[in-house]
C-alpha cells in the first residue's frame, strides 16, 4: 500500500475514534478491506465505472447520509428513525426504499415492524472514509 494510502486509512481510523460511528460489528480491518477491493491498476471497464458513479449518487442526498449515520449504530425501526431525524414515518420509508433498492440498507421484519441495518461493513467504511476526508479539508 502506498503512503498516501497508508494515510487516508489513518485518517478513517482517528476519526472514527473520534466521533464514534462505526459499531464493534464492522471493526474490521481496514488495510484488509482495502486490499481486498483494489483492482489492482488495472483500467476499470466504463460499465463498472458507471456502476461506480451511480453507487454514489445514493449518498448524495442529506435524508440518506443522516439515516446512514444512524444505521452506523446498528439495526433500528422505520418509527426510531422518523423519530430522531424528526421526520414522518412516510418521508424516510420512502428514503429507506432508495437505500434498500440500491443495496445500501437491509430490513427485517418482526411482526408489523421493520428494522433496518447497513447491508455490510462496506458502507461503514465509506460514511466514514468521506466524512474522515472532510474533517481533515475543515482541520479537524
Amino acid at each position: 500500500m502506498d503512503k498516501l494510502s497508508i494515510k487516508a486509512v489513518e485518517n478513517v481510523t482517528e476519526i472514527t475514534k473520534r466521533v464514534g460511528t462505526l459499531p464493534k460489528q464492522m471493526n474490521i480491518s481496514i488495510y484488509e478491506n482495502m486490499n481486498d477491493c483494489s483492482h489492482n491498476n488495472k483500467p476499470l471497464s466504463l460499465d463498472t465505472l458507471f456502476e461506480l458513479s451511480e453507487f454514489f449518487k445514493f449518498f448524495g442526498d442529506t435524508t440518506r447520509i443522516r439515516i446512514i449515520e444512524i444505521l452506523l449504530s446498528g439495526e433500528i425501526s422505520v418509527n426510531e428513525i422518523a423519530e430522531k431525524l424528526q421526520l414522518g414515518q412516510s418521508a424516510v420509508s420512502h428514503q429507506l426504499r432508495i437505500l434498500r433498492t440500491a443495496g445500501l440498507v437491509k430490513p427485517r421484519r418482526v411482526g408489523r415492524t421493520v428494522f433496518y441495518a447497513l447491508d455490510d461493513e462496506h458502507i461503514g467504511l465509506i460514511f466514514n472514509t468521506g466524512l474522515a476526508h472532510i474533517m481533515h479539508k475543515k482541520g479537524v
